[in-house]
């Protein structure tokens, strides 16, 4: 029932490491999406996958704040989930306004 999507970077996000480098980012990204400028609510998202980039894994020049959004839409892409339709995201953007962040 849905997409389910493998999280391939568990181990990561349960390692010691994780949350001093997630504050290390948010903080060089100055606590904004690097994509639309949203503040509140972040997501610290590799920008090359953990999944095809392992070794990156815990490297901050790969890592990058995005609002749940920005997120969303990019990892779409990286799994071949298509866009949503015009119509869709009108109707979503209708219904659901305060998780907008590019209005």
């Amino acid at each position: 029932m849905g997409l389910r999507f493998e999280r391939f970077g568990r181990w990561v996000y349960r390692d010691k490491r994780w949350p001093a480098l997630r504050l290390a980012a948010k903080r060089r990204d100055g606590w904004a999406c690097v994509q639309c400028g949203a503040r509140g609510r972040l997501e610290v998202d590799h920008r090359e996958p953990v999944r095809s980039a392992p070794e990156r894994a815990f490297d901050l020049s790969n890592l990058q704040c995005l609002c749940p959004r920005c997120h969303t839409l990019k990892t779409r892409r990286e799994v071949g989930t298509p866009e949503l339709s015009p119509e869709r995201q009108k109707w979503r953007d209708l219904v659901a306004p305060e998780r907008n962040c590019h209005a």
